[in-house]
């Protein structure tokens, strides 16, 4: 009869066992039992269970809920408050609370109208951030834009950008860019 032909865990198993003196048999009949079977196992198993298609969830399946930042800023029975911040600015806070003083308290409709026609150049940073107030109305909290109202109006100072210009006997002098950061509240009409 003859020996079925010798694998390498089967020949490093026998060196194993010739180093400490016994020969494990049993381990060499199941390692060679297992690496007969599996491959035929596995091939088996994958034809009789066939893959599912994967479901992917729709928008019209999504369940209909609040926003979770329009969960956590109001409470049941209060009105929502929309923020829109614009950051780094560069324009002085000075220059941005000229024409921020004009908007203050005033309809989005009515500053709308405002800073369209204000000459300054700081007027379309605000105006940019005054439709982003709209939009996170309209999306987060499902709020008709006309019909909000600007509750506050901020413009701080941001950090300052030093630079230096060269002058008459080798000196040289500073210049400050200036920045700014705008803030606009949105609350609805009463």
């Amino acid at each position: 009869m003859a020996e079925p032909k010798k694998t390498k865990k089967d020949e490093a198993a026998e060196d194993a066992a010739a180093v400490e003196g016994t020969v494990a048999e049993e381990q060499v009949e199941e390692t060679a039992a297992e690496e007969t079977v599996e491959p035929a196992e596995a091939k088996a198993e994958e034809a009789e269970a066939p893959k599912k298609p994967r479901r992917t969830r729709k928008k019209a399946d999504a369940p209909a809920e609040e926003p979770k930042a329009a969960k956590a800023a109001r409470a049941p029975g209060e009105a929502p408050v929309v923020r829109a911040h614009a950051k780094y600015v560069r324009t002085s806070a000075r220059k941005a609370r000229l024409v921020c003083d004009h908007i203050r308290g005033k309809s989005v409709v009515d500053a709308r109208a405002i800073l369209a026609h204000t000459p300054r150049h700081v007027a379309q940073d605000w105006q940019k951030l005054l439709e982003s107030a709209v939009a996170n109305a309209e999306h987060n909290h499902e709020l008709i834009g006309e019909e909000l109202r600007i509750s506050s109006v901020t413009a701080d100072e941001g950090p300052t950008l030093k630079r230096f210009r060269p002058r008459a006997m080798g000196r040289a002098s500073a210049i400050r860019k200036r920045t700014s950061h705008l803030s606009i509240t949105l609350t609805p009409k009463e």
